[in-house]
């Protein structure tokens, strides 16, 4: 029997043979289009309906771009594809299952919340790994009014944000897993833990999800013996402002140092300060949008060439909140590099 997976540790796979990225794309709202990132991304709506009846049906067709986009620039077709993981924040995951549905892919729904781009990718890559598909896709997304009055307040009842609430991104990321041997390369995932503190303000998801990702990047260092300072970047998402600062001071007790080559998605989305965000972006679209345009961009051109991936979720439902439940929280990391052969 020949192994393509190996276990390294407790908590982390590796991949003998690398499945790699064949093609990614990212579509994304004019808010986010305005943004650092907006020259990045293959398509910016200025409507935020996309000519559609509502907003969820907006999201669905963002996330139907945003896929085909990514077969297109893999070169291959629809036809090709032997599944696709894909999840939003909505519920039942409505905005990828109407938004896939014509596209005739055999398709496993995914829920992680703010994660999900990470939980999606890492499951996409362990078919190709394990050779049980030829092509996978991972995608999400999110959108900023139907995240707002699912989880909040409807938009016309114009509730003040707090200083610690983040900005749900309207957009949608989508990736090709094959094994093409082109970079990028997945080389290896670390799945997260549900890791609850208590924390149950819903204004302040960074505070919620910050120890999850402490969690989970501890044990990826552990598991493979390496340090942060071995990485081009460590990409967290979406922490954004608060969580960012709270992920390096629970590392820090555990000796830990998170240098500059700690960036999150939350606050590269968005210009905090010309866009009124507060403390960052956030919503399954942050991660994904930013992962799968600019970041990938960068691996192509080889500016960066190895680095961790890890977005963060917070499990909640409206329901739970309004019973009083804390937030229980989860973070899932992918190691990609352009180097198959370490």
């Amino acid at each position: 029997m020949i192994v393509t997976i190996e276990r390294v540790g407790r908590y982390t796979m590796t991949f003998k043979n690398p499945p790699n990225i064949e093609g990614s794309a990212s579509v994304c709202g004019k808010k986010e289009g305005e943004g650092p990132l907006g020259k990045e991304f293959d398509e910016i709506f200025n409507d935020s309906r996309l000519g559609e009846e509502s907003f969820e049906k907006a999201e669905s067709k963002l996330q139907t771009q945003a896929v085909k986009l990514a077969i297109k620039k893999s070169r291959i077709q629809a036809s090709d594809i032997d599944v696709i993981f894909s999840g939003d924040l909505l519920n039942q995951c409505l905005s990828s299952t109407f938004g896939l549905r014509e596209l005739n892919i055999p398709f496993l729904g995914q829920f992680g919340a703010c994660s999900t781009m990470a939980q999606t990718l890492t499951l996409a890559s362990i078919m190709v790994a394990s050779g049980a598909a030829d092509y996978s896709v991972a995608a999400t997304s999110s959108h900023f009014c139907a995240a707002e009055r699912q989880y909040r307040f409807p938009l016309e009842y114009g509730c003040q944000r707090f200083q610690t609430a983040q900005w749900t991104v309207t957009g949608s990321g989508a990736a090709v897993v094959g094994k093409s041997g082109q970079i990028p390369f997945v080389r290896g995932v670390t799945v997260g833990k549900i890791v609850d503190l208590g924390v149950k303000d819903t204004t302040n998801m960074g505070a919620a999800m910050a120890p999850a990702a402490a969690d989970t990047l501890k044990n990826f260092l552990l598991d493979t013996k390496t340090q942060p300072e071995d990485y081009d970047l460590i990409l967290t998402g979406d922490l954004g402002e608060v969580g960012s600062r709270l992920l390096k001071e629970i590392l820090s007790r555990e000796g830990i140092k998170l240098s500059d080559n700690h960036k999150d998605c939350g606050l590269m989305i968005f210009d905090q300060e010309r866009q009124d965000v507060h403390a960052g972006g956030s919503g399954c679209g942050c991660s994904g949008s930013v992962l799968c345009s600019a970041i990938f961009n960068k691996m192509r051109a080889k500016r960066i060439n190895n680095l961790l991936f890890m977005a963060t979720g917070a499990l909640m439902s409206p329901v739970s909140s309004q019973q009083g439940e804390s937030i229980p929280s989860i973070a899932h990391l992918v190691w990609l590099d352009n180097n198959a052969q370490k």
